[in-house]
């Protein structure tokens, strides 16, 4: 239950649950719909209720590096998972080289239900030559194009000079 913690009491604070749990999509851009006469119709009862039968959620949704040191590369992991009813394909635009900022994952469809990981990697770099107290912010939104949407992945990290 919500409504008590790990050790029976009951809560202080209610449970805030991550936006791919409540269904939420955030950062996504809709593409033009263009009809698949391949795919056809769904109209199984169990699914006549949901509204999305395609798309992809991405877990974190966002990518907060934090405090890194010039030079250095970094790396995380972020989940890309088919919620949808048909198998999909996706490709990463990369971004700029500006950025420091690299996405490696492996191209190819993506089954219902299933996910790749997208390997987000860093060279912490600092591009200006302005005195800013010894950090300078990086962010950026990398795109991923879907079928059916383009989802933004904010990644944001500060580079100590």
């Amino acid at each position: 239950s919500l409504m008590v913690d790990v050790t029976g009491q009951t809560r202080k604070e209610k449970v805030i649950l991550p936006s791919y749990l409540r269904g939420e999509k955030t950062n996504t851009i809709p593409n033009k719909k263009i009809e698949d006469p391949v795919a056809g119709k769904v109209s199984i009862s169990s699914l006549a209720t949901r509204q999305d039968l395609s798309g992809f959620h991405l877990i974190p949704p966002r990518v907060t590096f934090g405090v890194l040191k010039e030079g250095c590369t970094y790396t995380t992991t972020v989940i890309m998972k088919n919620v949808g009813v048909h198998f999909s394909r996706f490709r990463v635009k990369q971004p700029p080289p500006y950025t420091g900022l690299r996405v490696m994952y492996t191209p190819g469809p993506v089954a219902a239900g299933l996910q790749v990981e997208l390997e987000i990697e860093i060279l912490a770099m600092v591009i200006g030559g302005t005195d800013t107290d010894g950090l300078e912010e990086v962010s950026h939104d990398i795109e991923i194009l879907t079928e059916t949407e383009t989802l933004l992945l904010p990644v944001k990290a500060n580079i100590l000079c």
